[in-house]
């Protein structure tokens, strides 16, 4: 499996910011069985590298892992070390954008400018990640895919709920990034998977994505 395929797929991630190692597997099998195929645990969430390794692992083939809120250069290394697979910055870094490149990630910066969006491409991402979303709006992305490669996509991530993703699909965007309304410490593995199925059927309800 690829991120590209996973993406088509189902074009949600799971943002699984400070998750602990003990519960990745149950939480990760619970958006699995939702229906979801990519899954970043943020770098400053306990012991992110052993969660990574472990879905990658546990899901291998089944599941596209990897880091969130990757800022430093070294640290593309230990993701792909941990058997990670993507790299998503809230920020364009094009020094880490080529790191993951050159190591085979998919890098996933973030960008909230077009100055940003072409930074990013310019550096070799192929996948952008609009944020904080919640700030901005689906006109924004109209705008941009009228200028951006037709190849590039763009993921936004903030504030995203099942009843507002028509819109930002309608807009040219790909799919997009859920965190606190998927998951957030305290829940269980049956209330991740209980979100996750409402996200997945609002996924399959949208117009103009194949579903």
């Amino acid at each position: 499996m690829t991120f590209d395929n996973a993406a088509k797929a189902c074009g949600l991630v799971a943002i699984l910011r400070r998750i602990t190692p003990d519960e990745v597997i149950a939480v990760t099998e619970a958006l699995y069985q939702a229906g979801l195929r990519i899954v970043e645990v943020p770098l400053n969430s306990p012991d992110p590298f052993i969660s990574i390794s472990r879905i990658a692992k546990a899901f291998s083939g089944r599941m596209i892992c990897g880091a969130g809120t990757v800022l430093d250069r070294d640290d593309v290394q230990r993701v792909k070390d941990a058997g990670g697979e993507i790299c998503v910055s809230p920020d364009c870094n094009p020094l880490v954008i080529a790191r993951a490149v050159n190591a085979g990630l998919e890098a996933l910066p973030g960008v909230f400018t077009p100055t940003e969006a072409f930074s990013a491409i310019r550096a070799g991402a192929r996948n952008l990640k609009l944020f904080p979303a919640e700030a901005a709006s689906p006109v924004t992305v109209k705008a941009w895919r009228a200028v951006l490669p037709k190849h590039v996509q763009v993921f936004a991530v903030g504030g995203i709920t099942p009843a507002n993703m028509q819109g930002w699909i309608d807009a040219g965007c790909a799919g997009f990034g859920i965190g606190s309304n998927i998951y957030k410490p305290g829940m269980t593995a049956d209330d991740v998977e209980k979100s996750a199925k409402a996200f997945m059927a609002g996924w399959k309800n949208l117009k103009g994505m194949g579903a």
